[in-house]
Formats: structure tokens, C-alpha cells, sequence
């Protein structure tokens, strides 16, 4: 929520971004996907003692932001389109696979007979195989993994050969300003540049990932820059705030 929504549900610690609800529903009726990011640079982790654990937390989550139900929901009446994982400290990856598949058993059950779908995405700080990441990432199926190191034939190799979802998309990350990453940050000619080039070359490739929304809003609409750079048919997303709240994909 990261300074947006400042104050608390009554007798919770959770974020009262009820006032977000109408907002989120016009994103996803034109068509654009709202997901929740779990960890981040500033958190501690999401880490999990068992499988039982990590599956409670799994419905926890359910409940509070996606297909089920609770009287204390951050969001209100909106229904978010799935869960990204930004794991980014180091610890046990255990019970993050149980998480995983506990939350897509959920969708899986509540959207059968709907036209709702749910989308499981990764953003791996390092290259393949990401520390915090790289198990999970081989045993479930994901929908779009969101680098932040471009070795980008590894990915590619590694979406064709070792995903469970052999259709998943890679995605560039990248700083939407200098103050968001640098070094690491780069104009949008030169990223559209490489987008091109990687969108010719790879035929997983679906987009561009930036951080953040704010960044790119104060670096001159970096974001629609960028999508510009890229030319007809690019895939783009943008990350809402650096630490990960997700995810607003603007697609041709």
C-alpha cells in the first residue's frame, strides 16, 4: 500500500484501503489486472515453518484480498487477480510451494463455471536459479515471471524446458528512474531498444516490468516513454510502489 492507505480496519493492523475498491474495479473492466506482491526490499521475508502454516496463510490471503470472504477486507467489495511473489530476503523457501498451490486449489474451486481467472507471478531479484525463489519456481506453475537480472536466454531456456506452465511469460524488469536503481537504470530509447531486440529474439518474452508508477509518473511518463520505444504489439507493465504493490499490465 506504501503510503496510500494510512490508517487501519478497526482492531486490525491490516491497511484500510477500502476507498481503493471503485478504483480497482475500473483497471480490471478495462481489462487490466490487479494482483497483490507479497515481500519486497524492505520486508523481512515470507517465510513458513511448515506446509500447514504456509496453507492457513494461503487462505488468510484468500480471503482478505481474492475469491473468498471476510468482514475485513483492505480492499472492500474488489476482487484482486492473483498473487506475485518479490521474495528478496534470504531464509528457507519452505512452505512457499504448499502457499502456492493452496491459493490455486482456492481458485481453482471458487472460478470453476465463472470467467474469473487468478495469475500466479515471481519476481526474482538474481539470475536463474534465483536463491529465494529458484525451487518454488520449478515446481508450480506460474503465469509470469518478472526478472530483475536479464540473463535472458537462461530465462528463456528455463520457460521452455523447466517451467510447469510451459506457456509462462518473461518479463524485462527495470528501474523507472535513476532514484529507483542506479546503477542499473536506463533511458527509454535504450529499453524499448532492448525490449525489441528481446521480443525478436525470445519467443517467451512478454513485456516490460517497471519500478514503480510513482518513479516513472516523475521521470517524465517513463512508463508510456518506454511503451512508445517498444512500437506496435509490446506488452508492458508497471509495478505501483517500490515495495511491490502490484501490478497494472497495459497491453495492444
Amino acid at each position: 500500500m506504501a503510503g496510500t492507505c494510512n490508517d487501519n480496519l478497526p482492531g486490525t493492523k491490516l491497511a484500510n484501503c477500502q476507498s481503493m475498491a471503485d478504483e480497482i474495479k475500473a483497471c480490471q473492466a478495462n481489462g487490466k489486472i490487479v494482483t497483490i506482491s507479497l515481500g519486497g526490499s524492505s520486508a523481512s521475508g515470507i517465510h513458513f515453518t511448515s506446509d500447514a502454516q504456509a496453507e492457513k496463510f494461503a487462505d488468510n490471503i484468500w480471503d482478505l484480498f481474492l475469491g473468498g470472504s471476510s468482514d475485513k477486507r483492505p480492499f472492500g467489495t474488489a476482487v484482486l487477480d492473483g498473487v506475485d511473489l518479490d521474495i528478496e530476503s534470504p531464509g528457507s523457501t519452505s512452505g512457499l510451494i504448499a502457499f502456492v498451490n493452496k491459493i490455486r486449489s482456492n481458485a481453482n474451486g471458487t472460478s470453476k463455471g465463472t470467467s474469473k481467472k487468478y495469475y500466479f507471478t515471481a519476481a526474482p531479484q538474481c539470475e536463474y536459479p534465483d536463491a529465494n525463489l529458484g525451487p518454488v519456481l520449478n515446481a508450480v506453475a506460474f503465469d509470469a515471471i518478472y526478472v530483475q537480472a536479464w540473463n535472458f536466454g537462461t530465462w528463456d531456456n528455463w520457460a521452455k524446458t523447466k517451467a510447469v506452465n510451459k506457456d509462462v511469460k518473461i518479463y524485462i524488469g527495470a528501474p523507472a528512474s535513476k532514484s529507483a536503481a542506479d546503477p542499473g537504470y536506463v533511458d527509454a530509447a535504450t529499453l524499448g531498444q532492448i525490449a525489441q531486440e528481446t521480443r525478436t529474439k525470445y519467443s517467451s518474452f512478454g513485456g516490460v516490468m517497471l519500478w514503480d508508477a510513482s518513479e516513472a509518473y516523475g521521470n517524465k511518463n517513463y512508463d508510456k516513454q518506454v511503451k512508445t520505444a517498444m512500437g506496435t504489439g509490446s506488452l508492458n507493465r508497471m509495478r505501483r510502489s517500490r515495495r511491490r504493490t502490484p501490478v497494472i499490465p497495459i497491453s495492444t
